[in-house]
């Protein structure tokens, strides 16, 4: 684990153009694949960030083009900010502090926990363990910041 102290200000750290690389594994089936693409954390007029991400998925039902969009909204404090679904649903808190560090969402009839690495001024990771009766998943997430 990563000690350097995390950024106290996570929209400011966030804006901009990232590089993403993540593994996939579905652990029931042993299947295992791959996205590579670029996320943009663009400033929008709320104090929030818009999150779009594009890229290329490598998985034995999908091969090709993907992406995923997301709100973040301003959190308790500058260290965490609130990310919904398109539609305004919430999803979770994103921080690298403390304990906020790791969170959770229920997509019934599966649990989903996140956990959140700051590992530098130019990049982190997050990692998303999905169990449950309908998906047992480990998504793998190393995100750099483009320059």
């Amino acid at each position: 684990m990563n000690h350097q102290q995390p950024t106290p200000d996570l929209r400011a750290y966030l804006a901009g153009s990232w590089h993403v690389e993540r593994t996939l594994l579905d652990r029931a089936s042993g299947t295992r694949g791959t996205f590579t693409g670029v996320v943009r954390y663009t400033e929008n007029p709320d104090g929030g960030l818009d999150y779009r991400e594009d890229g290329t998925m490598h998985w034995p039902t999908h091969s090709g083009a993907a992406f995923r969009e997301y709100l973040l909204k301003p959190g308790a404090s500058p260290e965490r900010m609130d990310v919904f679904f398109p539609d305004g649903r919430p999803f979770h808190t994103m921080s690298f502090s403390g304990q906020d560090h790791e969170d959770h969402h229920w997509c019934d009839p599966d649990e989903y926990r996140v956990r959140y690495s700051y590992e530098g001024p130019d990049s982190f990771s997050f990692a998303w363990d999905v169990r449950g009766p309908a998906k047992d998943l480990l998504l793998e997430s190393h995100v750099t910041r483009q320059k």
